[in-house]
This record gives C-alpha cells, structure tokens and sequence, in this order.
C-alpha cells in the first residue's frame, strides 16, 4: 500500500499532518509515527488534513481515536480535513464525527484551532 505522509508546524506551533493514500492496516502506524512525534514535541493543536485520503480502516480510526486520547490530558485538540464522502460516512456511522470535528477546507480547520 502506497502512503504519503507530511508533517509541517504552523508559525503558531499547530502540527499538520497531511495524508495521502489509503489509511488501513498497513499504514496506520505510519500516521502514528508522525502523531507521536508532534505530541512528543509538546504539541497541543493537531490537524490532520486527509483530502488525498479515500479509505480509512478500523485500524486508522484506533490510531486518530489514540490521538485524541493523549491530547486531552494536555488541555489539546486535534481536528481533521476530510472531504471524501466515503471517509466522511466512516466517522457519521461509527459516530466519530462527535469525537473529531471534521472540516471541508484546511484553513477553517487552522481557524478553529487558533
């Protein structure tokens, strides 16, 4: 399986995580690697910008779930950008869009964590 991964800091200490390719079994520790590695970092505010992403997996839910999870002790957030319709569905029928909040574009994702 085929992953890109890119991680960027804002001027305002946000970590982006931009994801392209399929999140599943088999990349998801790439996603985690990159997640650890900004709350490693001290970072409290996390976007992960996944408009390339077209499958995401139980396994990928676990780790952005995983995220969130150590985040909230910190006072932290993490939101996504997400714009396929089919990953979309994942998180309304697993009832994970009340976990994330889930943003169509990544400039009101960086908004709403500023």
């Amino acid at each position: 399986m085929e992953i890109n991964i890119e991680s960027e800091r804002t001027d305002d200490g946000i970590a982006i995580i931009t994801v392209d390719g399929e999140l599943d079994l088999y990349t998801a520790p790439h996603l985690k690697e990159n997640l650890l590695a900004a709350l490693e970092d001290d970072v409290t505010k996390i976007a992960v910008d996944m408009t390339g992403v077209h499958f995401i997996d139980s396994s990928a839910l676990g780790v952005l779930i995983g995220g969130v999870k150590r985040l909230k002790p910190k006072g932290g957030r993490m939101v996504l950008v997400s714009t396929d319709e089919n990953v979309n569905w994942i998180f309304q029928i697993t009832g994970l869009n009340a976990v994330f909040d889930i943003y169509s574009s990544r400039e009101d994702a960086l908004k709403s964590l500023a």
